[in-house]
């Protein structure tokens, strides 16, 4: 059915009605006229808004209700049913199509909103969609074909406001379309608009038949996982200081500036920290230690996946979004020219709504009871630690991340992605499911909401499918409920996991802790007590000692206690048990022999991740000894204390970033560092004060082992003899 509408800044009502015997138009109640149809065609397309809304009389004579008001040059739309897939708006036949799914929604209606409408939160077009004409299913759809310039969509919804059955419908809210591929709401970082407010009303991108990147060929790398060296980095804090004197500082292309020093430190992929949009004014709140304004500069609170984050764009909100699109595709385009994979780090696990209390932004207004994993009286249970719990393993919610994940490969061509609180991700979903229409029950529906998995759907579904199985997945095998699944996340012999023990065991025996030898060795070898009775590799194993979460490398040797009275939490805040040590003073101020045996330490950390087997990963700063005063939570801080100090690297490149980049280079090199099994007697001997006698009591803090490289005909010898002291090296031929 086509049909012509017509609107302005009012409120308008658009209805299919089939029985009229010329193409309906509608709008709101003025006046009243009584004519045929055919009558009112030339007042539709003024300078003024025309709007009729049309009734069959029971005579038989069609009855027209019209207003006319003054206003801007209207736009033409020609509306026709659309498609129920695929979902989002999708450029097809000459116009837009949008679908998307609300299976307990009772009304919805499509909002488009102009560029300078979107400040005043007000709809500049409004299509209300006929559950008869535009409802496939559960899915609500439309077809628009007219002129989108500078144009953003939305939804309003209307069915049931009833939290405690699970529904948070509100027809005067405006949501975001989940599937929407960019989302514009502020243009500058950590910025508020003029009305202070935290949470401006946000729109959705309208894509075009012109959006094109030229990717010049580009392709995944698909480098053997074995050979990755992995370097965690925020976006923003890579380039916001001002020593990287980039000419687009924390952006996607101050990254591209800066991507020869990746080069230059070794890396082969970067893992980037959160990249959807995300609001970080949700903090917002006034620090008075600092004397400023809390942010959320991690960005772990998704908004919207489909969309990577606008103010991480030189380009912001220009173009309604797709030049932000572009920018982070021509990001990925050159770090693949480099040689370097490009990982992201996904927040599969919550959202930035919160619980009952917090905002409604899209997942939650358009279907609450799907979207998240609900109580018998719809309260949001709470295994992220941040207010709600993503139903991952819903039908249509798996389906959802599926769509996502492949959109990320096919369209942005990004290598990977790192799963943050991925254990989420292995729970049954919610309760609410044993009443879906979806089909066949799943285990889910037949066990308590959040009961771990042994075979989770979304995450075999993943495996087995055909465009992610040829990517990297990491797992942050555990999560703020309780659920810790180091060495034992279902793999389907794909995934790799972050791994903790490493880190904790590697903390504990090179600061000198009793017991921990042998539990090092094992580290040093891939961790085989956690991945090799599984039928996993050593790469499954994700080294590392240092992450964005917790203290950098050089905090690490220098604070046993956090300090982060900076966050504004009394020190309340952050992790208790860092196994660190200060090697005998705390803080920066120390003496000279202190300080000596920070850098012998730091040293030491580096070279065990570059000797183990597996997938060692750097955390951005450590390779020139970066501090944070010993806060071990800085998810609130926008300034220096997450800021990549270039001028400090330029201090260090003779000195600790030197000896990085060459560990780096001698792991890339020897073969027998990046093994695709574990090592055997034939190719691992380890030694005590005795070679050939390792001493594994629990007071021994001396480990030796010689590894054999048969590709070169070396073998190599590395040795710890206890805290404090320097790894030997030694290479030699055999």
């Amino acid at each position: 059915m086509n049909l012509l509408h017509s609107t302005s800044h009012s409120v308008h009502v658009l209805k299919f009605i089939s029985q009229f015997r010329s193409t309906p138009k509608f709008c709101l109640l003025k006046r009243n006229v009584t004519s045929n149809l055919e009558n009112f065609g030339s007042n539709l397309f003024s300078n003024s808004t025309a709007s009729i809304s049309i009734k069959a009389a029971r005579d038989g004579v069609d009855t027209a209700v019209v207003v006319e008001e003054e206003g801007p040059k209207l736009r033409k739309f020609q509306v026709f049913e659309g498609h129920p897939a695929p979902f989002g708006a999708t450029v097809r036949d000459g116009g837009v199509n949008f679908a998307i799914f609300s299976a307990n929604a009772v009304s919805a209606t499509l909002c488009l909103i102009s560029l300078s409408d979107l400040p005043e939160n007000r709809v500049t077009e409004q299509f209300f969609l006929d559950p008869l004409t535009n409802k496939t299913g559960d899915v609500w759809h439309v077809h628009l074909k007219g002129d989108f310039k500078d144009m953003l969509y939305g939804y309003k919804f209307d069915g049931s406001f009833s939290p405690e059955e699970g529904h948070y419908y509100d027809p005067s809210q405006i949501v975001l379309d989940p599937y929407a591929k960019a989302v514009i709401s502020r243009g500058d970082f950590g910025v508020l608009g003029s009305d202070d407010n935290c949470w401006p009303q946000m729109a959705c991108m309208i894509p075009t038949a012109d959006d094109k990147f030229d990717w010049e060929g580009d392709s995944l790398l698909k480098y053997p996982q074995r050979d990755l060296i992995l370097y965690e980095m925020h976006v923003r804090g890579f380039t916001q200081h001002e020593s990287s004197r980039t000419e687009f500082p924390g952006t996607y292309l101050g990254v591209v500036e800066k991507l020869d020093h990746l080069k230059e430190l070794g890396v082969n992929c970067i893992e980037l920290m959160p990249c959807h949009e995300f609001n970080e004014l949700e903090y917002y709140d006034y620090n008075s230690v600092l004397g400023d304004y809390k942010v959320n500069f991690w960005g772990y609170s998704t908004v919207n996946y489909f969309s990577p984050m606008t103010r991480y764009s030189s380009a912001g909100t220009r173009n309604c979004g797709h030049d932000a699109i572009n920018e982070f595709k021509l990001l990925v385009r050159e770090a693949h020219k480099r040689g370097i994979e490009v990982f992201m780090d996904v927040v599969f696990n919550h959202t930035a709504e919160g619980n009952e209390r917090g905002p409604i932004l899209s997942f939650k207004g358009v279907d609450n009871s799907v979207y998240y994993m609900l109580a018998p009286k719809g309260e949001f249970y709470n295994y992220s630690g941040c207010g709600n719990t993503f139903n991952c393993n819903h039908p249509f919610v798996r389906q959802f991340i599926l769509d996502c994940l492949r959109y990320w490969v096919i369209e942005m061509h990004v290598d990977g992605f790192r799963f943050d609180l991925a254990s989420i991700m292995t729970r049954s979903s919610s309760l609410w499911d044993a009443v879906n229409v979806f089909g066949s029950p799943i285990e889910g529906d037949l066990v308590t909401t959040g009961t771990p998995l042994g075979s989770p759907p979304l995450i075999e579904m993943m495996s087995n499918d055909p465009i992610l199985r040829d990517v990297k997945l990491i797992a942050e095998a555990w999560d703020a409920g309780g659920l810790y699944q180091v060495g034992m996340f279902p793999h389907w012999h794909i995934w790799s996991e972050w791994n903790g023990k490493y880190r904790d065991i590697v903390r504990q025996f090179i600061k000198g802790t009793d017991g921990f030898s042998g539990a090092f060795a094992e580290c040093l070898c891939g961790s085989p007590g956690l991945y090799q009775e599984g039928g996993r590799k050593p790469w499954n194993s994700i080294n590392f000692v240092c992450a964005h979460d917790g203290f950098t490398l050089a905090d690490l040797v220098t604070y046993n206690e956090k300090h982060n009275l900076a966050n504004g939490e009394d020190n309340n805040d952050g992790e208790n048990h860092n196994n660190s040590w200060n090697c005998g003073q705390e803080g920066e101020l120390a003496s000279i022999s202190v300080k000596k045996l920070r850098k012998r330490q730091m040293r030491n950390f580096f070279l065990c991740l570059m000797v183990s087997q597996g997938v060692p990963m750097i955390h951005m700063g450590d390779e020139y000894g970066h501090t944070k005063g010993g806060n071990n939570n800085t998810y609130c801080h926008d300034n220096c204390i997450n800021y990549f100090w270039w001028d400090k690297k330029e201090e260090s490149s003779s000195d600790f970033f030197r000896f990085c980049r060459l560990m780096t280079k001698f792991r890339h090199e020897c073969e027998s560092l990046g093994l695709n099994d574990f090592p055997t007697a034939e190719r691992l001997q380890w030694h005590g004060h005795a070679p050939g006698t390792p001493d594994w009591s629990e007071t021994s803090r001396f480990v030796a082992f010689t590894l054999v490289c048969f590709l070169t005909a070396t073998s190599m010898s590395f040795l710890v003899r206890h805290a404090g002291d320097v790894i030997e090296q030694e290479k030699r031929r055999y």
